[in-house]
């Protein structure tokens, strides 16, 4: 159906080119339909634009509507409120940033700065000059013996399965490109997050994919051979993720190909759905010692766990069994409630998991108040799109941040919310060849390095701005926002922030009695079931 008009302008040009031989009246026609067939043939052949290369002829009218932009898009945003992740400011600076296109703007602020819930940097008369490539941070603590270099923004988790082989070998390859890390998502590690180099994240989920025994448990020899490949360069658990915490990963059966089905060990045919919790441990003093195990078979690589904050008491029961048996992740990912998927139930993607901004804070807060926090890395994943998202996640206690929709735009992603049905436009979610083999690596690895490099570089502009040289050095009072009419207030404000070792002491401070006092690090169930 995508090539259906192509292919009938070519029967009609055929049979009039035909009918002209008896009848050299109809030769106008040809002045219609021949370039059209030129169009068509332009449009398969190049390698830029994928909805051109997939949609030959017809595509061309997204991009003619591109051409204005702001009154075509601006409505389709506020028609399909509901529906569309992105708005048109962030689409439209992914897509800039992607292409290296001008992305400053005329005629001052693009917004009400009037209006509730408004927010900005508080710069200073003294901004200094902070170089982009300066911006790394160490991850790696007392007990690992491979720490890693990481950038301060890079590839969120996103399977192979979910996204498809082109994709992947872009995003690895922009991660190649611009000194990045990309994370494999629980589908497991595939041929394609490995052949273009880039530097790895390798997420174990409840799956096991790719170090799994037959029956679905985790396999440590396996593991042991994967981890120690040099691409390999950090192991991050999943707990939970913000699109749909405690349910497990989603793979529609339409997605499981033979290859996916070898990769991630499970049946063709069936909808792969990962179990909700971890059969390798059962507690809080259980996922601490699987940290350790993990951090000694891979050789001493950094270890750490994501997790999208639910009862308030379990992750303090974590923080309870870190200090009690010394055992610490290398750094934890706080996912947002916010954060986006390729298949979800609407209940959990809607009204389930603290958003971002609240659960950073309270995860923050946990290790501040039980002494742990400067022994760690905090990354903040869920929707950081601009250089100003990724400041916002430092001022809350975030050292660096990761992004997967912006990435995917990147990679040329239209938002046709189509993902969990194999039919994605652009080739990015799906695995249909004929769909895939459009979008076109070389050109999108480029595009993702540029938006990751741009992205960066804001950030750094507005910490000069603001007077800092790293993340570490932004406070909550950095940031204000418009609480009401003439009432500003700066996150420190907004959030309670605790001090060291808070937790301690007794009693503990308020938001925390419940959680400290219900919380033990032998189980995640409550000591008191009434809380």
């Amino acid at each position: 159906m995508r090539i259906l008009f192509y292919w009938i302008c070519a029967g009609v040009l055929l049979v009039n080119g035909m009918v002209a031989l008896f009848f050299p009246m109809i030769l106008w026609s040809l002045l219609i339909l021949g370039p059209i067939m030129i169009m068509g043939m332009c449009d398969a052949l190049q390698t830029k634009q994928t909805i051109r290369r997939n949609f030959p002829v017809l595509g061309n009218f997204r991009y003619l509507f591109e051409m204005i932009r702001p009154e075509i898009n601006q409505y389709f945003i506020e028609s399909n409120s509901d529906g569309v992740p992105f708005s048109r400011e962030q689409r439209s600076i992914v897509y800039q940033r992607s292409k290296k296109e001008l992305d400053t703007l005329p005629f001052g602020t693009q917004k009400s700065v009037y209006a509730d819930g408004y927010e900005w940097a508080t710069h200073s008369l003294m901004p200094v000059h902070v170089a982009p490539e300066s911006l790394r941070l160490v991850i790696g603590g007392e007990n690992c013996s491979k720490p890693y270099s990481a950038s301060i923004l890079n590839v969120s988790a996103m399977s192979y399965g979910s996204l498809s082989k082109n994709a992947i070998l872009a995003l690895n390859g922009g991660a190649k490109l611009g000194g990045f890390a990309h994370n494999t998502g629980e589908g497991g590690l595939s041929p394609y997050h490995l052949q273009p180099g880039g530097d790895i994240i390798w997420q174990i989920g409840t799956g096991y994919f790719s170090c799994r025994e037959r029956n679905g448990t985790f396999s440590p020899a396996l593991f042991a051979e994967r981890a120690a490949l040099p691409n390999v360069k950090m192991i991050e658990i999943k707990l939970s993720q913000g699109a749909k915490p405690s349910h497990g990963g989603i793979l529609p059966a339409a997605k499981v190909s033979k290859e996916i089905s070898e990769i991630r060990g499970v049946p063709m045919g069936e909808t792969v759905v990962s179990p909700p919790a971890h059969s390798a441990f059962s507690s809080p003093r259980g996922l601490c010692e699987f940290i350790a195990k993990l951090r000694e078979l891979s050789g001493g690589k950094p270890v750490g766990f994501k997790l999208c904050v639910g009862k308030k008491r379990e992750f303090v029961a974590i923080c309870k069994a870190m200090v009690e048996t010394n055992i610490l992740p290398d750094f934890i990912t706080v996912d947002g409630g916010e954060g986006g998927t390729g298949a979800a139930p609407l209940e959990f993607s809607n009204s389930i998991g603290y958003p971002l901004r609240d659960g950073l804070v309270f995860v923050h807060n946990s290790l501040v108040g039980f002494g742990l926090r400067n022994r760690l890395r905090l990354i903040a994943s869920g929707r950081v799109v601009t250089g100003f998202d990724m400041v916002t996640a430092f001022a809350l206690g975030a050292d660096l941040c990761n992004s997967a929709r912006a990435m995917m735009m990147a990679l040329g992603c239209i938002q046709a919310l189509r993902c969990n049905s194999n039919e994605c436009p652009t080739g990015v979610a799906t695995q249909k060849p004929e769909l895939v083999k459009g979008l076109s690596v070389s050109h999108k690895t480029v595009r993702v390095a540029n938006f990751q490099n741009q992205t960066v570089q804001s950030a750094a502009e507005i910490m000069g701005a603001i007077g800092v040289s790293s993340p570490i050095d932004i406070q909550p009072w950095h940031v204000l926002r418009r609480t009401g009419s003439g009432e500003i207030k700066n996150f420190g404000e907004i959030y309670r922030f605790l001090e060291a070792g808070a937790l301690l002491k007794e009693p503990p401070p308020p938001g925390f009695v419940n959680a400290v006092r219900a919380s033990t690090p032998e189980s995640f169930a409550a000591v008191d079931t009434s809380v």
